[in-house]
């Protein structure tokens, strides 16, 4: 008898339900309300100017991710970002997590538990409220 595999199942996350992986399209919904929230914000305060729409996408993941453990597209899409093995994500692994976002690649390349490069890196899964 073949044991079910399911992503997360490795990390010791439920199959489904609150604490299971998010899905593609939850997250990127949560990833588009995010962009959408830094456009606005660079519209409104840099002329849209490119950068300042990077800064403003980074900062709010950094910050609101590292206090809070989600950031407002994640809490809209009732996703949160765990980081495994602690009780919270902490500065640390948010930077790391959101610099690898930034630079695109790691954010595209997943593995076999559905989690992007970021996530590994940074020993993150962005999970189910």
């Amino acid at each position: 008898m073949t044991e079910k595999l399911w992503a997360g199942k490795r990390l010791g996350l439920p199959e489904q339900g609150t604490g299971s992986l998010a899905k593609v399209p939850r997250r990127v919904i949560g990833l588009c309300i995010d962009w959408g929230i830094s456009l606005l914000i660079s519209a409104g305060l840099f002329a849209g100017d490119n950068l300042a729409t990077l800064v403003a996408f980074g900062l709010m993941q950094w910050l609101m991710v590292a206090t809070l453990g989600a950031s407002f597209g994640h809490m809209v899409c009732r996703m949160r970002v765990l980081r495994l093995g602690h009780p919270y994500v902490g500065f640390r692994a948010a930077f790391l997590r959101v610099s690898m976002i930034l630079l695109i690649i790691p954010a595209i390349v997943w593995d076999n538990d559905n989690r992007g490069l970021h996530d590994k890196l940074a020993r993150t899964a962005l999970v189910l409220r």
